[in-house]
C-alpha cells in the first residue's frame, strides 16, 4: 500500500502552525493531514488541491463538507463509482467503488493557498500512494497545482504535459492522466467549469476504464 502523513505531521512548518491554532479555535475539526478515501484497489485516483477549511479540514475526508464534494461526489455517484448516499459528512456510511481521493497537499493552508515549497514537502506522499496502488488505471488531476504535483510525482516533465481543462495524457503501464478544472464554487459560479464540463470528463474517464 502507501504511507499517510502523520496526523502531526512537521515537514510545513507553515501549514503545522495554522493547523495547531485550528486547533485551539475550532477543536470540534480534523485540523490535521486529511488520508485518502475510497477503495483500496482503485481503478480511478482523484487528486484535489488540499482540504477546504469547511470541508475536509472539518469533516477528516476529502471533499466532503463543502460546495466541491457536492458536485465531486454527485459526479461519483453518476458514472458508478460510489455506493451509498453522499451526505457531506464522513460517517455517513458512503464508499467508493474503483476509485480513489486525496490531494496534492493533504493539509489545510491559509486561504486555500499552498506555497510550492509546501506542495514540494507533500509530494512524496502521492509518489508513494501511486507507486504503491499498482490498480490505478486512470489519475483525475483537480487544477494545475494538482495536475502539476501529479506530473513531478510521476517523475515527468511539465512542458511535455501542460494543465488544461479536459487534456488526456498517456502515460506508463497503459495510465491515463485526466485533467479538469477544479470543482470549486468559484470555477461554478463564474461558469469557467460547468457541471456539464465536469461530467464529460468522468465520461471519458468511464469509457476508459470500461474498454
Amino acid at each position: 500500500m502507501f504511507q499517510e502523513p502523520p496526523r502531526d505531521c512537521d515537514r510545513c512548518p507553515r501549514l503545522r502552525e495554522f493547523l495547531l491554532d485550528l486547533r485551539e479555535k475550532l477543536p470540534d475539526y480534523y485540523n490535521a493531514p486529511v488520508p485518502s478515501f475510497g477503495d483500496p484497489d482503485p481503478k480511478l485516483l482523484i487528486v484535489g488541491l488540499a482540504p477546504g477549511m469547511h470541508g475536509a479540514n472539518r469533516t477528516g475526508r476529502p471533499f466532503t463538507g463543502d460546495w466541491a464534494g457536492d458536485l465531486l461526489y454527485k459526479a461519483l455517484d453518476k458514472f458508478g463509482f460510489s455506493i451509498g448516499t453522499y451526505g457531506a459528512e464522513a460517517d455517513d456510511g458512503l464508499k467508493l467503488d474503483g476509485a480513489m481521493i486525496t490531494n496534492a497537499v493533504r493539509c489545510l493552508p491559509p486561504q486555500n493557498k499552498p506555497v510550492g515549497a509546501e506542495a514540494a514537502a507533500c509530494r512524496p506522499f502521492l509518489t508513494d500512494q501511486i507507486n504503491g496502488l499498482s490498480s490505478i488505471k486512470a489519475i483525475m488531476t483537480l487544477g494545475k497545482i494538482s495536475h502539476d504535483n501529479t506530473v513531478r510525482a510521476l517523475e515527468l516533465r511539465l512542458k511535455d504535459h501542460p494543465f488544461g481543462h479536459h487534456k488526456v495524457y498517456n502515460i506508463q503501464n497503459d495510465m491515463r492522466i485526466y485533467s479538469s478544472y477544479h470543482c470549486s464554487r468559484y470555477n461554478t459560479n463564474t461558469k469557467r467549469l460547468t457541471e456539464d464540463m465536469f461530467f464529460d470528463v468522468f465520461s471519458a474517464i468511464r469509457e476508459y476504464l470500461d474498454a
